[in-house]
């Protein structure tokens, strides 16, 4: 921003604020949206503020320490408002009461909808660097770029105390507001200037003129065997609406085609059935013509800045982005669950399948929508099975480094062929499509060759899993093994005594990360055996391998005294282990869906009746150590991941990004974290 100098100095535009709840629209007094929701929680530098009432329903995140900074995300339209400022080491937020409800009128008339709220800043002094009104993902470039697109870029108007951000959206429409003014310190020249006793006082009001979604809550959301646990309930539910799924809150904001389709899978047995129509209809809905999946969505104003890009129209047409691989393959092991599996869904499988997809305008039945899914799985997997090897197996897409759920750049260790999708989730969408075919579920949509298409499934199925595992076999020979562990637990400053007791004394033998473009395997010891647990069936002696090689302490296996890492390199060679440090998106980390992912996994295996009782009590030894790692961390088990210190012989809790060398920061409401209003601990 510049100097405040330069700042126009005409008076603020007049806002009527109706500081009480406002009245909601007809469209939501039609739904069943509950009481107001509204809570707060801290994590590391981050102070969070969650409100949802009526047609407002926003994230305020105030984050402390140099480069302070006001974010207000409104999952409508997937927007936000923002102030970055320049600010002390030791600047600190307060937050004075809870957020209230307001509407106000924009320059036209057209109301806006958000949140005013009142804070204090412990600091000597805050210059404004940046307000930045628009889409979320212009936010989130923001602060990872420091740049801002010059179409959305918008200079503050000033008075004596008061800043005030306001423009509409590129296409006209009702757009943003950002108001901040100061009720203790002085507004200068220079910047935000404290009071006597080194405080900044502010009042915001943070704005967006974006259509609301419709609330999904209490009754309509989760049954009576939801786990009573007030945050992951109030996190859900703000990430929940008719429309769809949001992924996480403040910075994913809308729909993510994967991060819906395991949430819905894991917390299926605690949701009503409207929750789970509601994600498998936006899934649905968003299919690419060939069946893909989506992975994201740009919507709002990015979908405007999108279409000036490449059509020079101020279109905001949403625009999807399908360059995921794994998301085409979890569909239909979801739906098979759903309307196979599940009495509640095998209920309603034809009324579900005959109802429109759910998109705006021309709709199809959301049968001949999966269907076109279910016949992309068998083409996939079709040339695997006529030829098994490297070359025939499925590969990110071209120019991608990224495509399942390890979507950084490092997060594959470099390779191109991930483990989870070939070995684990191929096999799963082919065997529930040929679950889906014998149901004749789908008859009113199959014509002669989409049948002939799905009846290929059941075999395809059998030699990928015969065949695709063993090409990620990985096998480090005992001493090796010894010197990897005790060399990368000094690069790093764990202690390795209680990985090495663990040791066998054979070879220490696991899956890969992934295969390189040359079919190598990336040797990076991963928690992704959690797709095999809840999706497939393995061997007794493939479950023990499997236990052996994650269950072992860190820096030998994946455990710590903070809950089960995502990765662990120390087999590795050192430039692939620097891909995966703690500080990294998809390093060494702990992902809390992860470990729910697992946990759901071993209470499915474990109620298998054909394991011997050797493999058993390995499951059962696992489940323990999972669950008193998973409830070491439950006072951030909501958010979307952490990473961690090693202090005084233990590990601690690092919230992640609250460190500098963090390449990002965690969402404190994430969609698939609440997974554990369903996945509970065993009862012994």
């Amino acid at each position: 921003m510049p100097c405040l100098s330069r700042l126009l100095s005409s008076s603020v535009l007049a806002l009527t604020l109706a500081l009480a709840p406002v009245g909601a629209p007809a469209s939501f007094a039609d739904t069943a949206a509950g009481p107001a929701l509204s809570y707060s929680l801290t994590e590391g530098r981050n102070l969070n503020a969650f409100l949802r009432e009526g047609p407002v329903a926003a994230h305020l995140l105030l984050r402390s320490g140099k480069d302070a900074r006001i974010l207000v995300a409104f999952p409508a339209g997937n927007s936000s408002v923002g102030l970055w400022l320049d600010t002390p080491e030791a600047a600190s937020w307060t937050l004075t009461g809870a957020p209230r409800p307001v509407t106000a009128p924009d320059a036209k008339g057209r109301p806006l909808h958000g949140i005013v709220f009142d804070a204090t800043l412990k600091a000597d002094s805050a210059i404004p660097r940046q307000g930045v009104l628009s889409s979320t993902r212009v936010l989130r470039d923001y602060e990872a770029l420091h740049t801002v697109p010059a179409q959305v870029r918008v200079e503050p108007t000033r008075t004596d105390d008061a800043l005030d951000w306001s423009r509409d959206r590129l296409d006209g429409k009702p757009g943003y507001r950002l108001t901040v003014t100061v009720t203790h310190g002085q507004l200068t020249e220079g910047g935000l200037k404290a009071g006597a006793d080194g405080t900044i006082g502010l009042r915001v009001t943070a704005l967006t003129g974006e259509t609301p979604l419709t609330p999904l809550a209490g009754g309509h959301l989760l049954n009576a065997s939801a786990a009573p646990q007030p945050a992951s309930r109030d996190a859900l539910t703000f990430l929940s609406y008719q429309e769809k799924l949001l992924a996480g809150s403040w910075r994913f904001d809308t729909y993510f085609g994967r991060d819906t389709l395991m949430s819905v899978m894991l917390m299926m047995p605690a949701l009503q059935p409207e929750a789970i129509t509601a994600g498998l209809r936006s899934v649905l809905a968003r299919l690419s013509p060939s069946g893909e999946v989506a992975h994201e969505e740009d919507i709002g104003e990015f979908a405007i800045l999108d279409h000036l890009k490449t059509d020079g129209t101020t279109s905001d047409a949403p625009i999807y982005d399908y360059k995921m691989v794994d998301s085409d393959f979890l569909l239909a092991p979801v739906a098979r669950a759903w309307l196979l599996d599940d009495p509640r869904g095998q209920a309603v499988a034809a009324e579900f399948l005959t109802a429109p997809d759910g998109r705006h305008g021309e709709s199809e039945a959301a049968g001949a929508a999966l269907v076109r899914n279910l016949r992309r799985v068998v083409a996939q997997a079709t040339p695997f099975a006529a030829a098994p090897g490297t070359s025939t197996l499925v590969r990110l897409k071209p120019g991608q480094q990224v495509g399942e759920w390890r979507d950084s750049n490092t997060g594959l260790g470099g390779g191109v062929y991930p483990y989870d999708v070939n070995a684990i989730l191929v096999p799963a969408a082919l065997d529930a499509a040929a679950a889906l075919l014998a149901s004749r579920l789908l008859d009113p949509w199959l014509d002669a060759a989409a049948r002939s298409d799905l009846a290929k499934a059941a075999g395809l199925a059998k030699v990928w899993r015969a065949k695709a595992p063993a090409l990620f076999d990985v096998a480090v020979a005992p001493a090796q093994a010894r010197q990897a562990i005790t060399a990368y637990a000094a690069k790093i400053g764990v202690p390795a005594d209680a990985a090495l007791a663990a040791l066998s004394k054979g070879p220490v033998r696991f899956h890969a990360l992934s295969l390189d473009a040359a079919g190598r395997p990336v040797p990076v010891l991963h928690s992704d055996e959690g797709f095999a647990l809840l999706f497939g069936h393995p061997s007794a002696a493939a479950l023990d391998a499997a236990v052996d090689a994650t269950a072992r302490p860190f820096p030998a296996g994946l455990m710590t005294g903070v809950g089960m890492l995502v990765a662990n390199p120390a087999y590795a060679p050192p430039a692939v282990q620097d891909l995966f440090p703690r500080a990294a998106y998809h390093g060494t980390v702990v992902w809390s869906w992860q470990q729910a992912l697992t946990a759901a996994g071993l209470a499915r295996q474990l109620a298998r009746t054909d394991l011997p009782t050797a493999t058993r009590d390995r499951l059962t030894k696992m489940q323990t150590t999972l669950w008193q790692a998973i409830d070491a961390g439950k006072d951030v088990r909501n958010s979307e991941l952490w990473s961690w210190d090693f202090r005084d012989g233990r590990y601690v809790i690092a919230p992640f990004g609250a460190g500098g060398a963090d390449a990002d920061e965690s969402n404190a409401a994430q969609l698939w974290s609440t997974v554990y209003l369903a996945v509970r601990p065993p009862k012994r």
